[in-house]
């Protein structure tokens, strides 16, 4: 049997390995966003990014999504839960709430991940200036440049980072599992529905996910440092 000291040694070990591939996990999405990023402002990405968003039409009727009627419906709820509106709501509930379980420093480091996330958004989008696709018509509203997406960036800031919070909480592994594959799925979800509604190129998405990703990712080692012991009650 190992002693309190041995025990202590491996926990340490095991909690330095994982904030390691953390911070390699954040630095090689990092990576990808500016080699991305380079792609797309050389034109690089155009001839895949065609076949991809032609793929969800229906061919010789660029202005008609592929698939049954009600998944353009479908698509357009989906994409509402990656919207500013939507987001913001879900962010200031959730602020709220850790504040009233005590979890004042979990609640700053969500809040201003949030608010940097949309910030750096707007910022990079007005610095790169693509514009939207004019190959298929557009099934949803668009009001600003097309790189990278909102939707997909800020969706894993705000869901990821929420799942990753309420999973310190949580003792089984189960239930982690849980919090944070439903958050993957649902950045997931809502950067698909941004292409199948012809509104961002795939490349777009792709670089949403790669720097929201990133975020999520780098305010894991934060929360890391934040949690409050397993078993601490915290129910959004």
């Amino acid at each position: 049997m190992k002693s309190a000291g041995g025990m202590l040694s491996d926990l340490a070990r095991l909690v330095e390995a994982q904030l390691l591939l953390t911070f390699i996990a954040v630095a090689a999405c990092i990576a990808a966003f500016a080699a991305l990023t380079d792609e797309v402002r050389e034109g690089g990405t155009l001839g895949i990014d065609r076949t991809v968003l032609l793929a969800f039409r229906v061919p010789g009727h660029l202005d008609v999504a592929s698939g049954p009627r009600w998944a353009q419906e479908a698509a357009r709820d989906v994409t509402a839960l990656g919207g500013f509106t939507v987001l913001m709501l879900v962010s200031v509930f959730a602020t709220a709430m850790l504040l009233m379980h005590r979890r004042r420093r979990q609640a700053l480091v969500f809040a201003l991940t949030v608010l940097l996330a949309q910030g750096l958004s707007e910022l990079l989008k007005a610095l790169v200036e693509r514009p939207r696709p004019t190959l298929v018509s557009h099934l949803d509203l668009v009001y600003s440049s097309s790189f990278p997406s909102g939707h997909a960036m800020m969706t894993p800031v705000v869901y990821l980072t929420l799942a990753s919070i309420l999973a310190t909480s949580e003792r089984r592994r189960s239930e982690k599992v849980l919090l944070l594959g439903a958050a993957v799925l649902l950045t997931a979800a809502v950067g698909v529905s941004r292409v199948y509604l012809g509104v961002h190129w795939p490349t777009d998405v792709l670089g949403g996910w790669c720097l929201g990703g990133a975020m999520a990712l780098a305010m894991a080692l934060a929360l890391h440092r934040t949690a409050p012991p397993p078993g601490s009650p915290c129910r959004l």
